[in-house]
């Protein structure tokens, strides 16, 4: 089994940095991606950002390109979401998922971090 764990969400004012967390354990031989997504109320998750986590090869959600860097320390097996000239729109919550089946398939969720971006 996988279990994801978010910390490092808060409060923060327009143009300010946050750098997430997402703790992984279990079973990570068994990983192909993991993702960040986000969700804010009344809309449907999105997807902000992706990270292989053998080869570390990354994709980015348009919206947060050039803002936002996804990164992991294997070693740690801990994944990163450093987020830099942050919006109010990127107020949401933040999750961490585990693609373990290599067809953007996402089993494993983390509970989520609050980000909350104020203008």
């Amino acid at each position: 089994q996988v279990q994801l764990v978010e910390s490092g969400g808060g409060l923060v004012q327009t143009g300010g940095s946050l750098r997430l967390s997402c703790a992984v354990s279990g079973r990570t031989s068994t990983i192909y991606t993991i993702d960040w997504f986000r969700q804010s109320p009344g809309a449907e998750r999105e997807f902000v950002a992706s990270i292989n986590w053998s080869g570390g090869g990354t994709e980015y959600a348009d919206s947060v390109k050039g803002r936002f860097t996804i990164s992991r320390d294997n070693a740690k097996n801990t994944l990163f979401l450093q987020m830099n000239s942050l919006k109010p729109e990127d107020t949401a919550v933040y999750y961490c998922a585990a693609d373990r089946s290599g067809f953007g398939r996402f089993d494993k969720w983390g509970q989520g971090t609050q980000v909350t971006v104020s203008s």
